[in-house]
């Protein structure tokens, strides 16, 4: 199973749409994560078009976004992992532990809100934030992850969008 994971897209109050780099993932996509500020249901329907999608409600998503489905947070199976989603995992010291306790029987934590990807492991957990496809803040470079599952392993990927 092939997933892409995508964060903080801001559509349309940052950017006015997902960038084209981004489209030939999502034509290989059997599954799309977004975890929060998506803005507008509009883009959750778009990326609907590519793949199922499931969406945690960020911070700056409003009513459309909850209507279309959104939820606070997002608890599922990929194969035979177990994938929790959230948008905000709070500050950065003791994330590891508060995640573990808030989601004690996730294999993978999928978060987003800093803009900052991260992909990291602490012993069997793996947090994972994509980071922003559109807005980078004072990244280097817009990113999106993309995750492959096959029964009980996974493997991650943080990808850049340059140019």
């Amino acid at each position: 199973m092939r997933v892409v994971v995508l964060s903080d897209t801001h559509i349309p109050d940052f950017a006015p749409r997902l960038p084209p780099a981004l489209l030939p993932a999502l034509r290989r996509a059997d599954l799309v994560l977004h975890a929060g500020d998506v803005t507008s249901a509009a883009v959750l329907e778009e990326l609907a078009g590519f793949a199922p999608v499931h969406a945690a409600l960020g911070n700056g998503d409003g009513p459309d976004v909850v209507a279309w489905g959104a939820t606070p947070e997002v608890d599922l199976r990929l194969e035979e992992l177990t994938v929790a989603m959230v948008h905000d995992s709070g500050p950065s010291r003791a994330r590891e532990s508060r995640l573990r306790r808030r989601f004690p029987r996730a294999d993978l934590v999928v978060f987003g809100h800093s803009h900052i990807p991260i992909d990291h492991r602490v012993g069997p957990l793996r947090l994972l934030n994509p980071g922003s496809p559109t807005w980078k803040r004072r990244q280097p470079w817009p990113t999106y992850a993309t995750i492959d599952v096959t029964g009980s392993n996974l493997r991650t990927r943080i990808v850049e969008l340059r140019g």
